[in-house]
C-alpha cells in the first residue's frame, strides 16, 4: 500500500509538470501570435497634466495657506467659466468648442535615419484626427547622415504641410546636413543659443586596399556592365575617370540639397550658407536658418494656456525573445553589480 501511495504522489506531481510546460508552451504561442499581428502601437502621454500638476505642486509647496486658498477659488471660477462658454459653443455647433491640440513628436536621427519608420507611425496618426487649428510640434536631433534615409523623413514632415497643418521644429542640441534638411519644412524654427544647426554640404569617403593586396600578391577582380556602374571601389585601382564622376555625383547631390533648403526657406541667401559650414542659434538666426531663439521647453510652456499638448510616439513591440534576453541580461548585470559591492565591502574591511 505504501508503494502505490508514493507511485500516486509521483505520477500526480509528474502530470501537474506536463500540464505546467503545456500551459508555458501554450501562453508563448499566444504571445508570439499576438506579436506578428501587431508590430507596434502609439502612445499619448498629456503633457498639459503633466505641466500643470507639476505647477501646482510647487505653487502648494511654496504659497501660504490664504494665497493657496485664493488661488483655488480663481481656478474653480475660471474652470466653470471656461465649461459653461464649452457647453454654449457645443449647443451653437460652433467647432471652437473643441480645444486646438499641439501634438509633441520626438526626432532623434541615426546616420541611416531607422527613426523614420516611427516616425511615418506618429505623422499618419496625427493625419487622421488633426485639423489646420492644430499645431504639430518636432523637438529633432540629428547630425545628419545618408541622403535617402533623411529624404524620407523629410517627406513625412511635409505630409504635413500638405494638409496644411502648422509645423514647428525645434532644435535644443544639433540639426545639421539632413537634420538640417528636415528641419527647412517646418513654417517656424527655434533653435537654443548653442545649438549646431547648418552644414549644407555633402561628403563622402572610402578607403581603398589595393596597394596592401597587391603587397601580397592577392588579386582583386571586379566586373561591371555600363561604364559607371562602380565609379570608385575599396580594393579595385581606382582611376581619375571614376574620381571626376564621383565628384560629378557629389556636386548633383549637394545642388539638390541646396535647391531643397531653398524652395522651404526662400529667407536664406543660399549661396552664403550652402558651405558645408555649421553655424550656432545665435549665428544661424542672423543667416535666417532659424526664427527665433529659443528652447524646447519654454515653447511648450508659453504655449499651455492656448493649447492642448500631446506626445504622441509609436512604439514597436518587442519579440518575446528580446524581452526574456533583456530581462536576463538586467537580472546579471545586478547581480553581478551585487557581487562587486559584496566583494569591494570585503577588501575594504
Amino acid at each position: 500500500m505504501e508503494f502505490l501511495y508514493e507511485y500516486g504522489l509521483f505520477l500526480a506531481k509528474a502530470v501537474t509538470f506536463v500540464l505546467t510546460v503545456a500551459a508555458l508552451l501554450i501562453t508563448v504561442i499566444a504571445l508570439t501570435s499576438k506579436q506578428k499581428n501587431k508590430k507596434g502601437e502609439i502612445e499619448l502621454t498629456d503633457l498639459s497634466e503633466q505641466l500643470k500638476d507639476t505647477k501646482k505642486s510647487i505653487e502648494e509647496q511654496l504659497l501660504t495657506a490664504p494665497q493657496l486658498k485664493e488661488r483655488h477659488k480663481k481656478d474653480k471660477k475660471a474652470q466653470k467659466e471656461k465649461d459653461k462658454l464649452a457647453k454654449k459653443l457645443a449647443k451653437s455647433g460652433d467647432d471652437v468648442a473643441t480645444p486646438a491640440q499641439l501634438y509633441v513628436v520626438d526626432f532623434k536621427g541615426s546616420i541611416d535615419a531607422k527613426e523614420v519608420s516611427s516616425l511615418r507611425e506618429e505623422i499618419t496618426a496625427i493625419l487622421s484626427v488633426a485639423s489646420e487649428k492644430d499645431e504639430v510640434f518636432v523637438r529633432l536631433e540629428s547630425g545628419g547622415g545618408m541622403v535617402h534615409g533623411y529624404g524620407l523623413a523629410a517627406s513625412q514632415l511635409q505630409r504635413l504641410k500638405d494638409n496644411n497643418i502648422p509645423l514647428t521644429i525645434a532644435v535644443d542640441k544639433v540639426a545639421a546636413s539632413g537634420g538640417y534638411m528636415m528641419t527647412c519644412i517646418a513654417d517656424k524654427i527655434i533653435s537654443a543659443p548653442f545649438a549646431i544647426l547648418g552644414s549644407i554640404g555633402v561628403i563622402a569617403q572610402i578607403p581603398n586596399f589595393n596597394k596592401v593586396l597587391k603587397k601580397h600578391d592577392i588579386e582583386f577582380e571586379q566586373l561591371t556592365a555600363g561604364d559607371y556602374k562602380r565609379t570608385l571601389t575599396m580594393f579595385g585601382e581606382n582611376d581619375d575617370k571614376g574620381r571626376e564622376k564621383f565628384k560629378q555625383e557629389l556636386q548633383e547631390t549637394h545642388d539638390l540639397f541646396k535647391h531643397f533648403v531653398s524652395e522651404h526657406r526662400p529667407v536664406v541667401n543660399i549661396e552664403q550658407v550652402a558651405t558645408g559650414e555649421h553655424w550656432y542659434g545665435l549665428q544661424a538666426i542672423k543667416l535666417n536658418l532659424v526664427d527665433k531663439i529659443s528652447t524646447s521647453d519654454d515653447y511648450l510652456l508659453s504655449q499651455l494656456d492656448n493649447r492642448h499638448i500631446v506626445q504622441i510616439k509609436y512604439t514597436q513591440r518587442k519579440k518575446l525573445a528580446d524581452k526574456l534576453g533583456h530581462s536576463a541580461s538586467i537580472a546579471f548585470e545586478n547581480s553581478l553589480q551585487k557581487l562587486m559591492q559584496v566583494n569591494m565591502s570585503r577588501l575594504f574591511k
